[in-house]
């Protein structure tokens, strides 16, 4: 079973207009991140002032919305100082090594009464505060809506509360795209490249470190 870890009250950073429609932002950080072919995960890795799960984090917490957090032992202090222990869930191994689609049942299941989830990915720090925003507004009207950008699909992914009892039986490295192709899905347009931009490589950390350095929403050149 997941456990909690010890940590502090979620630190505002600048005030957004608040939204009747309040979806939990579930960030993902359960993976081993084994591409990236290095000693210290992908996520603790610099970027600007902080780390790049720091980072996602801060820009989730921006946004005001009610967030968990479902990653692993190793990564859960990097959290901490973010987010209040009741928003972080530690996945055990076993349960992490069952892949993505785990951790997105895990952060539902955490947050069944949420009238909806938006899932990030951990590894996702040039996604803006805006944007999360534009998918949450999106979701009020739709079954599924995720970000996307000059019509490439991209996240957070916004899933209704409707669709609670497929999540909580996600499982694999598929995550939830068996249920994004069953039902109708809508793409919410953002001026935002960074909802295009994962980092799974050294190199496209570099790439998203000066994404970052020149405006922050700045596609990385992919490689």
């Amino acid at each position: 079973m997941p456990r909690y870890v010890n940590g502090h009250s979620n630190k505002q950073m600048r005030p957004h207009r608040a939204m009747r429609f309040r979806p939990t932002i579930v960030v993902l950080a359960a993976g081993l991140g084994s591409r990236f072919g290095a000693s210290e995960h992908k996520l603790a890795q610099p970027f600007g002032t902080s780390t790049v799960l720091a980072t996602t984090l801060r820009h989730a917490i921006e946004t005001q919305l009610p967030i968990v957090l479902v990653t692993t032992e190793r990564l859960a202090p990097l959290a901490a100082r973010l987010l209040a222990r009741r928003d972080i869930v530690v996945l055990p191994a076993a349960d992490a090594a069952r892949g993505m689609g785990a951790s997105i049942a895990t952060g539902v299941a955490e947050r069944s009464g949420a009238p909806g989830w938006l899932v990030l990915p951990g590894d996702m720090p040039l996604v803006q505060p805006a944007s999360i925003h534009a998918v949450a507004a999106a979701l009020e009207q739709h079954v599924i809506a995720y970000a996307q950008h000059r019509g490439r699909r991209g996240h957070p992914v916004g899933f209704s509360a409707e669709l609670y009892s497929e999540l909580v039986t996600l499982s694999g490295d598929e995550g939830a795209r068996r249920i994004v192709a069953r039902y109708p899905a809508h793409g919410q347009e953002v001026d935002d490249r960074g909802v295009l931009v994962d980092i799974d490589t050294p190199a496209e950390l570099e790439a998203a470190r000066a994404a970052a350095g020149a405006g922050g929403g700045t596609e990385p050149a992919r490689t």
